[in-house]
């Protein structure tokens, strides 16, 4: 498998830890705080303030709505913290996805080969499946399987319609992005037994012919699962 690159590396985070610990330095002195009187005011230590300003220690988000209140920041030190904290998390999903992709890969070689983009140690009943990549094949096949709306398959995802729309678009083909990719493989591994065999049986359908909004047969490209349309009921199966 071809290495794929992190979507940050530890020395950025390590880097944007510092940069953040150099922001509450700026703010405190501004302030005319001490570190001791700032870890009195966030009821932390002040070797704990000392640390996390030269970026050498990560703490809780309470500590920075405490600092950023004390210091009157104006909410930029939780801010700073949150957009570190989502990096964070994202370097996290994107090294488990690539241990599971691993694993699935050796554990292909003594298995018969799936359709592009799924790997599942028994297709038949569907008790280990997983994604190599999310596109609008597999994003679709998963709506289907779960038996969802566009739009209660959005709010499983925490996201807006229009995205989910988006990736399942054959026009605009448009695949969900690192993070989103993680969430999918979280609500695939929330599934059912039953939702997972049905993922995997869908994805191994032979290919139907697709139409476009108006209804007139499209012929540039097949579609993998079965067609959605649209319908007025607020929860048919799109």
């Amino acid at each position: 498998m071809d290495a794929v690159p992190e979507p940050v590396t530890p020395e950025q985070i390590r880097d944007l830890q510092k940069a953040l610990g150099r922001q509450l330095a700026h703010w405190r002195k501004a302030a005319g705080m001490t570190q001791a009187a700032l870890a009195r005011r966030t009821a932390y230590s002040r070797s704990s303030v000392a640390n996390v300003e030269i970026g050498r220690h990560n703490i809780p988000r309470g500590f920075w709505e405490r600092a950023d209140r004390e210091l009157r920041a104006q909410g930029s030190l939780v801010e700073a913290f949150d957009r570190l904290h989502d990096l964070i998390t994202m370097l996290r999903r994107h090294r488990a996805w690539v241990t599971e992709h691993e694993r699935l890969l050796r554990h292909q070689t003594t298995t018969p080969p799936n359709p592009p983009g799924l790997m599942s140690a028994s297709p038949s009943c569907g008790c280990t499946v997983a994604v190599a990549r999310w596109r609008e094949r597999e994003v679709l096949a998963l709506r289907e399987a779960l038996r969802l709306s566009l739009g209660a398959f959005a709010e499983r995802l925490r996201v807006p319609s229009s995205i989910v729309a988006a990736w399942e678009n054959r026009r605009q083909p448009e695949p969900p992005s690192l993070p989103m990719q993680a969430a999918l493989d979280d609500l695939l591994k929330l599934a059912d037994q039953e939702a997972r065999t049905r993922f995997a049986r869908i994805l191994q359908m032979p290919p139907m012919r697709s139409s476009d909004h108006a209804g007139t047969p499209r012929t540039d490209r097949p579609a993998t699962v079965t067609p959605l349309h649209r319908s007025q009921g607020p929860q048919a199966v799109r």
